[in-house]
């Protein structure tokens, strides 16, 4: 007997058109033969379903239903396709979790850890990851930026501490007004920025994921932004390169990998996370830049690349990312 999953897209946040192109993505390639999908659009002016013939039906927030032709459906199971607010911050696994509703992300005592930038680089550290220095700005209590030029290095970047897709960031090569504008640009998005140093290196990013007990880290990314850093447009709009398997030496690669399984551990994550790397060659070492438990799925993400490059179909991932939130 085929699972009900819904498949939950959109979200509250400048994301969430991302979220409808993963949505496609994980839509066309989810086994039909094993799943009978229902998306469900989680967005400010509520959450529907639209049925096939365009009419929108709401979600019975009281038990996560819908009602169709005077047919209650129930869900087996959540497909979490939300980036950014609720579905990457821990907001959405709360709830699902009072439901007892499994779903295939990290819970949300470690999504809530992982969109907040400071702390994650904290418990990091703490597990023995190296992480960039960096410095946290409160909105409310920031007066100006001496406590940054006087504690950090140059050039560093400066970033919304919660969220992802690079939405808000900016990078300052040196104290200048130009400080001022990225940290007022990142506090548009977000009541708290991070200011991180610069380390200089490859960026390397790298997928991984848990299924039948498993700890599964899927082909290296390596990416070449065309601009100064992968911001919004390197990452969406094709302004930079993503050579996918990253062409490292195998003990590169390896020291990569130990972190990234190092990190899932130690933040108790679950289903896909994607890690961001830097791979500083002076020092020999990956430092972490962050997680993200809720990584794209759209044809221009880098997750479904590096599934292809293992030798699995999308079929096959969504499947085992599936099964193993029933365990």
């Amino acid at each position: 007997m085929k699972k009900i999953i819904a498949l939950v897209t959109g979200g509250y946040s400048g994301e969430a058109v991302i979220s409808y192109k993963s949505a496609i993505t994980v839509e066309n390639n989810v086994d039909k033969q094993k799943f009978e999908v229902y998306t469900i659009d989680i967005n400010p002016h509520g959450w529907v379903y639209k049925a096939e013939d365009g009419t929108s039906i709401a979600v019975d927030r009281n038990d996560f239903s819908i009602n169709l032709a005077d047919k209650k459906i129930t869900f087996d199971a959540i497909l979490m396709c939300i980036h950014g607010n609720p579905g990457e911050d821990g907001k959405l696994q709360g709830y699902f979790d009072m439901l007892n509703l499994p779903y295939t992300s990290c819970d949300a005592a470690s999504s809530a850890l992982t969109f907040n930038k400071r702390y994650t680089v904290a418990v990091a550290a703490f597990n023995g990851i190296n992480v960039a220095r960096s410095v946290l700005l409160i909105k409310d209590s920031f007066t100006n930026a001496d406590e940054i030029v006087a504690n950090l290095q140059f050039p560093v970047f400066v970033k919304p501490n919660n969220g992802g897709s690079s939405i808000g960031m900016s990078k300052v090569n040196q104290p200048s007004e130009e400080l001022g504008v990225a940290i007022e640009k990142a506090f548009k998005e977000d009541t708290q920025v991070l200011v991180e140093e610069f380390i200089k290196g490859r960026e390397l990013t790298i997928g991984v994921f848990k299924t039948k007990g498993n700890i599964i880290t899927l082909p290296i990314t390596e990416i070449k932004s065309k601009k100064d850093f992968f911001d919004y447009e390197a990452k969406y709009h094709g302004a930079s390169e993503e050579i996918t398997p990253a062409e490292v030496e195998e003990s590169i690669a390896e020291k990569v990998r130990a972190a990234a399984k190092k990190i899932y551990v130690s933040l108790n994550c679950r289903g896909v996370v994607r890690i961001d790397f830097i791979y500083n060659a002076d020092k020999g070492e990956p430092f972490m830049l962050e997680v993200n438990t809720v990584p794209g799925q759209s044809d221009a993400s880098i997750v479904p690349q590096q599934v292809r490059a293992m030798g699995w179909t999308l079929k096959e991932f969504y499947t085992a990312l599936l099964e193993e939130c029933f365990l």
